[in-house]
Order: C-alpha cells, then sequence, then structure tokens
C-alpha cells in the first residue's frame, strides 16, 4: 500500500513558505532572488533548531545529490561581503559538502533577524523526520523568542493548539525521558502516557520497563492507569477517620506525656501508638510522672 509523504508533522517547504508570505511584515515580503552560490561562502544557522543529525541519512542524501545534483534549493539570506547565511536547508547543505559540490542552488530572502529565527524554526517543525523533543523545543522557542501565544503559535505552524499542547508537555517529562525520545527508544505516545505519572522516579521507572520489555504504547498506557488506580486506593493514614475512643485515647495520652502522640490501626484490626521524644530529658520527665501516680 502506497504512503502519502505529504502527510504527518507538516505541509512541505512550499505551504511553510506560504506562511510566512501570510503572517511577515510588509517590509518583509520581498520576492525571493533564485541564485547559484558557494559553498564556502554559506554559513550554517548558529540558531539552527535541529540538534541532531543522522549520519546514515546524510550519506544517503550525499550519494543522491552525487548522481542528480541539489533539486530542492536551499533557502539564505545575504550577508555582507557576499556571505549567505543559511535559513533552511542545513541537511543538503551538509549533503552537498558530503558529495564533494563546490555550489549549490539558492534562494535569497531578505528578512531580518526576527524573521531569520521564525522561519528556520518553522521550517524545521514541519519536517517529518525531526523527532518531538526538538519539535517541541521549537515550539518553545517561537513562543519566547517572537512573542506567540499557544493559539497564535498554532495558527502559526498550522496545527491544531491541542497538538501543540501535547508537545509543550514533552519538556516536563525528566532529562532521561526525553532523551530516550530523540533516540528513538521510546515514541511520543510512550511519552505522553508519562506526563499522566506524577513521580519523577516511577516515570523513569516505567521508562525502564518500556525499553526492557518492548511495550507498546497501549500497554504503557495501561501500565500508568493502572498505576493511578493503586494511588487512588491507598488512603494516607492521616486521613483515615477514627472511632472517637481512639480521639479519646490521644487526648488523655496528651495531656500526661506531650503532644506528640499518634495512633495508627491496620486493616486487621490492631495498630499502635507512637510517643515522640526530643532528649533523654524527657524520658526522664516521663518516668517521675510514671512513679507520682503509684
Amino acid at each position: 500500500m502506497a504512503v502519502n509523504k505529504t502527510k504527518g508533522l507538516g505541509r512541505g517547504l512550499e505551504s511553510i513558505f506560504e506562511i510566512e508570505k501570510v503572517h511577515l511584515p510588509e517590509k518583509n515580503k520581498k520576492r525571493s532572488l533564485m541564485d547559484e552560490v558557494e559553498l564556502s561562502k554559506i554559513t550554517p544557522n548558529p540558531n539552527q533548531p535541529r540538534t541532531l543529525f543522522d549520519e546514515d541519512a546524510q550519506e544517503e542524501q550525499a550519494a543522491s545529490i552525487r548522481t542528480v545534483g541539489v533539486i530542492q534549493p536551499i533557502t539564505v539570506r545575504k550577508e555582507e561581503n557576499e556571505a549567505y547565511f543559511i535559513i533552511s536547508g542545513e541537511r543538503r547543505f551538509r549533503a552537498a559538502q558530503r558529495a564533494g559540490l563546490t555550489t549549490i542552488p539558492v534562494y535569497i530572502r531578505e528578512v531580518d533577524d526576527q524573521t531569520l529565527l521564525e522561519m528556520a524554526l518553522v521550517e524545521n517543525i514541519q519536517r517529518q523526520d525531526l523527532n518531538a523533543v526538538d519539535i517541541a523545543l521549537s515550539l518553545q522557542r517561537l513562543m519566547e523568542e517572537c512573542n506567540l501565544t499557544q493559539d497564535s503559535l498554532a495558527g502559526r505552524v498550522g496545527k491544531k493548539r491541542s497538538t501543540v499542547t501535547n508537545y509543550l508537555r514533552l519538556l516536563k517529562l525528566p532529562a532521561p525521558i526525553q532523551l530516550a525520545v530523540r533516540e528513538e527508544l521510546i515514541t511520543m505516545g510512550h511519552a505522553r502516557a508519562l506526563v499522566a505519572v506524577e513521580s519523577e522516579d516511577q516515570q523513569i521507572a516505567l521508562l525502564k520497563k518500556i525499553v526492557k520489555g518492548h511495550l507498546s504504547v497501549r500497554q504503557t498506557e495501561d501500565l500508568v492507569q493502572k498505576l493511578g488506580e493503586t494511588r487512588k486506593t491507598k488512603k494516607n493514614p492521616d486521613d483515615e477517620e477514627y472511632p472517637e475512643e481512639y480521639t479519646r485515647l490521644v487526648e488523655k495520652l496528651e495531656s500526661f506525656f506531650n503532644p506528640d502522640i499518634s495512633i495508627r490501626k491496620n486493616a486487621k484490626g490492631g495498630g499502635k501508638i507512637t510517643i515522640d521524644f526530643h532528649s533523654d530529658d524527657e524520658i526522664k520527665r516521663f518516668l517521675e510522672k510514671f512513679d507520682s501516680i503509684r
């Protein structure tokens, strides 16, 4: 069965630039120029949202470029002294270097620093092969550095607000879980299930079970649900209501010893009474009280 690769995380580079044309200020709506530029004059974006580049994929792309060349130009901004700054297409740029090319086709866009950042982030978010954590980081950067709300961000990247929210929640997970997503040990579905677990220790413990047992997302969701049900059925002893006799006993003991008295009842009907003390002198005072009632 054929797979439609136009669906997924994004709508393709062309629609990305259509987004930019809609949202850019009037002063930035300038037509792109097409050119062939020397690779040595092009500088990658140091704020590139993508942090991981798959070596095997890069080599495959380089092999393709050696055969048919660079089909889709990269997008750059022209700097001073005939230098160029990559807006989008760093993977193609890297692959062209591997392939031994000296020049590469480019679209030259005239944009300011703010728009440059926004275009780079939006382009990366739309990529199908970008891991969920890097997408979440890019969304967060768009919100913080471009002063966007979740609603406006959702409209900007062409996603539902709930989708944006789900990505951003991943950033609340402990670092080991985020790393597992980035290294494809677990999927976004696994990570989303773990967000519902309150304890970080339990999240890490579940992560180990998922990886070791090769658990599916559904199995992970079932584990999280059972964990939640177990937590609800466990009562905090401090919240348990005891009969009036227990309360009266504690009050009498407190008047005789000190206010640090606790009583616990177990499921079998028994229990224990705990008397706290803070020093050896306090023990001596307890003994003196016992002697006084003989």
